[in-house]
């Protein structure tokens, strides 16, 4: 009665109406944009997960990228072939990147386990180096896995060298301290220093010339004293190997194939 008979006081109540409807709809819409924005926020911060690990996995493929660059360029040494002194098209070596997942040393045969296989490229014959020098060679490849005979296996030998001459023997290990190898078959009127370097002579097609073996450590006449006999101090730590490459070569079968048929002919 009040509100249809009285002009002012109608007035009043309109506005006081308003004025909760305002409120009301004020507060409504707060709520409203406030779960609004709370789903956004959360696609947000989702979309912003999915960056930073966009970032994450960037970083480590730069790390990577980085990592084998810096490794592969330590291992080899001044008087290799290597992509910096011939055109890329030209190289035929390539690098896989592998990881230990199982290692000996202590017995007379030891042998690496890596966690790289067939579907990844790798064939048995190619060489495996540290980010300090030579390790060995892949013997037996499965899908995901292969095992690599060490250096530190005396059944193992390598053809090596002294650095920036071409006066080469056979390196291998005798057993005993993982630290030394041998040189031998070294022939005596060649010429070197204690602390001379070793590096493999690229007579197979196993490794490429020029890749780090270790130190000259000593040395004697062997028993034909036609030969030196080198003691070898080995650049690898094998008790902590960790990240290793395995060598590519795709002409290594072409070599081997023509190798074969030469002595065949003979």
């Amino acid at each position: 009665m009040i509100y249809r008979n009285n002009a002012y006081q109608r007035n009043m109540i309109l506005s006081s109406a308003n004025v909760v409807a305002g409120g009301v709809s004020s507060v409504s819409n707060s709520i409203f944009s406030y779960l609004y924005l709370k789903g956004e926020n959360r696609r947000l911060i989702k979309h912003v997960g999915e960056l930073e690990m966009e970032v994450i996995r960037l970083r480590e493929l730069l790390d990577a990228n980085m990592k084998d660059t810096v490794s592969i360029r330590k291992v080899f040494v001044n008087d290799t072939i290597s992509t910096d002194s011939i055109p890329l098209q030209n190289y035929p070596y390539r690098y896989i990147p592998a990881g230990v997942v199982r290692n000996t040393t202590n017995y007379l045969s030891n042998y690496i386990t890596i966690n790289k296989g067939f579907e990844d490229g790798i064939r048995s014959d190619m060489g495996v180096v540290s980010p300090d020098g030579v390790v060995g060679i892949v013997m037996t490849v499965g899908s995901h896995y292969s095992v690599v005979i060490s250096l530190l296996n005396v059944k193992l030998k390598i053809s090596c060298k002294i650095k920036n001459t071409n006066y080469f023997g056979a390196l291998s290990w005798k057993g005993g301290d993982v630290k030394y190898a041998y040189l031998e078959e070294l022939p005596s009127h060649s010429t070197f220093e204690v602390g001379d370097t070793i590096v493999t002579s690229g007579y197979s097609a196993v490794f490429p010339r020029g890749v780090m073996v270790g130190i000259v450590e000593s040395y004697n006449k062997q028993n034909d004293d036609n030969f030196y006999s080198l003691k070898v101090r080995l650049l690898s730590d094998f008790q902590s190997l960790g990240d290793l490459f395995v060598i590519e070569n795709p002409l290594q079968k072409e070599q081997k194939d023509i190798e074969k048929e030469a002595v065949r002919n003979d």
